[in-house]
């Protein structure tokens, strides 16, 4: 039950971000909608962990993962500009806060989520992010679906590995 609820938070996160993405560039009138909706998921991603970590550690990760999505948009505006020195700083900016959210797991559940597994974990996602989202500013929409594909069983797998972790550290709760 855990593994498909986890797996079902983390597919909204690349869908929404997806929509998000697609609508910075091509549909800024449909931007609020889409990016309201992946912020709220932040937030269905903090409450999934409460009861194994708590109030506080929830709204540390929602915090976290909120200025993820935030960190994203100058990277977007950067990229749509062709501003390269703009996009290097941009970028390292949402690097240093995927190593933040990695180190936030790693500090929940060392035995299960460690430093050598959680910091690749995130950078292959802005990694992959970045890849699908340089497709759609260029219109290269063919390629952007298969890097978001990608990105999506990347996003799942991390899923799963979180899951697996809570499962692990809280067997009494399963």
């Amino acid at each position: 039950m855990l593994n498909s609820a986890m797996r079902g938070l983390w597919a909204d996160h690349m869908q929404w971000t997806w929509s998000s993405v697609d609508a910075f560039f091509h549909n800024p009138k449909g931007l609020q909608a889409q990016l309201d909706r992946l912020l709220q998921n932040q937030k269905d991603i903090g409450a999934a962990i409460v009861p194994y970590y708590g109030q506080d550690a929830a709204t540390q990760l929602t915090d976290l993962l909120t200025t993820h999505i935030k960190d994203a948009v100058p990277v977007l505006t950067a990229a749509q500009k062709g501003d390269n020195a703009a996009l290097e700083k941009a970028s390292d900016e949402w690097y240093r806060n995927a190593k933040e959210i990695a180190d936030f797991l790693t500090k929940a559940n060392p035995d299960n989520w460690p430093t050598s597994a959680t910091e690749p974990m995130m950078k292959t996602h802005i990694d992959q992010t970045i890849a699908y989202s340089v497709d759609l500013l260029k219109g290269n929409y063919a390629q952007a679906v298969k890097d978001y594909d990608a990105a999506e069983l990347h996003m799942l797998m991390m899923g799963d590995t979180l899951a697996q972790g809570i499962i692990a550290q809280f067997p009494d709760k399963f």
